[in-house]
């Protein structure tokens, strides 16, 4: 028998998730090089009133998306991702395709944040190959689930949900400090002209 207030079915779901998670889940999810790398680039090329267009129109699509999928979760909750979704609705061919493509996604995703970690390193150290350094984050990052994985599984003393915030706290740090290196570049080259 269910706790009061959390809602149990015949799928095995329980609602336990509190939105402290599911704001450290989303926060984890956007935090990565791309942030640092891509960023730059956007801003290079179109501005920064562009970029901050480019992302306004950007992030309206993803929450739509989001909150349709949201929507959807809380109304048919289903043991599985959301093609599951669109084999219910359309069909399995089409559910397969979406679970494939998205994993394809994810693999492509995945291989240039490892690109983009080696080469962000290869700033630091230029005579390396950025090559080298995108297989020690492989390892790395293999490693940390491997050992994060065994330990959640073997008691709940992880609090992965408390995590994020130290990439958050890095992210916000980190552009501070390119924001103010940029501040005060400019102001250096105005002074020596």
């Amino acid at each position: 028998m269910a706790a009061a207030g959390t809602p149990k079915d015949d799928t095995g779901l329980e609602r336990k998730m509190e939105s402290r998670h599911l704001t450290m889940i989303s926060l984890g999810g956007v935090i990565g090089t791309g942030l640092f790398v891509s960023s730059g680039y956007t801003i290079h090329q179109a501005g920064p009133l562009g970029a901050i267009l480019a992302y306004a129109v950007g992030s309206l699509l993803v929450y739509c998306v989001m909150v349709s999928l949201g929507e959807l979760s809380v109304a048919m909750p289903y043991a599985g991702s959301f093609h599951m979704y669109a084999k219910r609705f359309i069909g399995p061919g089409t559910a397969f395709t979406i679970a494939v493509l998205y994993w394809l996604n994810w693999a492509v995703a995945l291989a240039s944040e490892f690109t983009a970690a080696g080469l962000l390193m290869q700033r630091w150290f230029p005579h390396s190959p950025s090559w080298v350094w995108s297989a020690v984050f492989i390892v790395v990052v293999f490693a940390h689930g491997m050992v994060a994985g065994q330990g959640a599984a073997d008691s709940r003393a992880i609090r992965q949900d408390e995590f994020p915030w130290c990439a958050g706290a890095a992210a916000v740090l980190f552009s501070m400090a390119g924001s103010l290196l940029a501040l005060l570049s400019s102001v250096l080259a105005a002074s020596t002209v």
